[in-house]
């Protein structure tokens, strides 16, 4: 099992940024709303371990 990585771990992180702005540029609320979801569930696959995906979610839990 693996640990949730914190850490900056992003080569050219402004460029992955700038990619992720423009993918919603024009878009509606709730096209953007849509487009993160799929990102959401395209990524947990790749990361697969669901104690780090558990963990992600605490950790973005406000509060």
């Amino acid at each position: 099992m693996s640990k949730l990585d914190l850490m900056p771990n992003l080569n050219n992180a402004d460029d992955f940024y700038a990619e992720l702005l423009a993918l919603h540029e024009g878009r509606s609320k709730d096209e953007s709303d849509a487009i993160n979801a799929r990102l959401i569930l395209i990524l947990a696959n790749h990361i697969g371990d669901r104690a780090v995906l558990s963990e992600a979610l605490k950790t973005a839990k406000p509060g």
